[in-house]
């Protein structure tokens, strides 16, 4: 009988233990779930982020100024009943010209901003505003949010405007162009019932009397007749027409051997095999003699005159 209870109690000892272990162990895989549930909420959590509307929402405005592309990138507060110069924007300081980051200006091609010379570029837009004038300034640091580290050292344009006052409120901050003529035309931030007005000037004419030029007095480039020559001899068409154009453009570039060389390649293939062996040598001379190097053409003439010799 003891025999019997002692393997009654360690059954039921046995049982308890494994029920012990299923509990601890069930317990366990719940925690991990716990565990893993709360990191994925606070996953999901982080990348939902909430999206309203800006309260000085960005704009960016592009505009042709004679053959000139200008861009203004900035922030558009409104007035919003507020007093707007000389008390939102105080007279005499330094301001970014809209909200956020600073404003940003770019030029495609160099321009006389305000009667003062600008290179090509991007470049912050400053103002400094006052009752009787404004301060319109260029500042190549491009990274700046807000004034907070603005140094006028780092100016490349500074310039004094007369504001005007205008009947019609302006309720959001506008940067626009107006008076598009020719080479030029105007830069204007308005705001309030202010309007500051930038004149900007490009180099379009002097431009297109360059192009009237090159096109109508001097003609062609010798770039665009050696690349007719080139055409004309890759495609065998007529020779004696590529040979005209060749030699217009050595005419022009007497110091581009390899257009002697193109034209060896040209007499080559009418088979005037003594004047396609003189350029071919002239232009390895030439080849040799300049101080910027043969750029390939030393061996191209060799390669050339081989052929030629057969």
């Amino acid at each position: 009988m003891k025999l019997v209870n002692h393997s009654v109690l360690f059954l039921s000892n046995y049982q308890k233990i494994n029920s012990q272990k299923y509990n601890i162990m069930k317990n366990s895989n719940q925690l991990k779930n716990l565990v893993v549930a709360a990191f994925l909420l606070a996953s999901a959590a982080a990348q939902a982020q909430l999206t309203t509307p800006q309260p000085s929402p960005t704009a960016t405005i592009i505009q042709k100024v004679g053959l000139t592309d200008v861009s203004v990138t900035y922030s558009r507060p409104g007035a919003k009943e507020r007093v707007v110069f000389g008390e939102v924007v105080p007279y005499g300081k330094i301001w970014r010209t809209g909200a956020n980051k600073a404003t940003a200006i770019t030029f495609s091609t160099e321009v006389t901003f305000g009667g003062t010379d600008v290179k090509a570029g991007t470049y912050s837009l400053f103002t400094i505003p006052g009752k009787d004038e404004w301060i319109v300034i260029l500042n190549s640091n491009t990274e700046l949010w807000g004034a907070g580290g603005y140094e006028e050292a780092k100016d490349v344009a500074r310039i004094t405007i007369k504001p005007t006052v205008i009947q019609d409120k302006v309720e959001t901050l506008t940067l626009d162009f107006s008076h598009l003529e020719g080479d030029q035309g105007f830069l204007n931030v308005r705001w309030e019932n202010i309007n500051v007005t930038v004149p900007i000037k490009t180099p379009a004419n002097s431009a297109v009397e360059k192009q009237i030029k090159e096109m109508l007095l001097d003609g062609p480039s010798a770039g665009t007749y050696s690349s007719a020559a080139r055409f004309y001899l890759e495609n065998d068409k007529d020779m004696t027409q590529a040979l005209a154009w060749i030699d217009a453009a050595i005419e022009k570039r007497t110091d581009a051997f390899w257009y002697v060389h193109q034209r060896a390649k040209i007499l080559q293939k009418m088979g005037k095999v003594n004047d396609a062996m003189a350029a071919a040598e002239k232009s390895m001379q030439m080849a040799k003699e300049n101080k910027d190097g043969d750029f390939g053409y030393i061996a191209n003439n060799e390669k050339l005159i081989k052929e030629l010799k057969k």
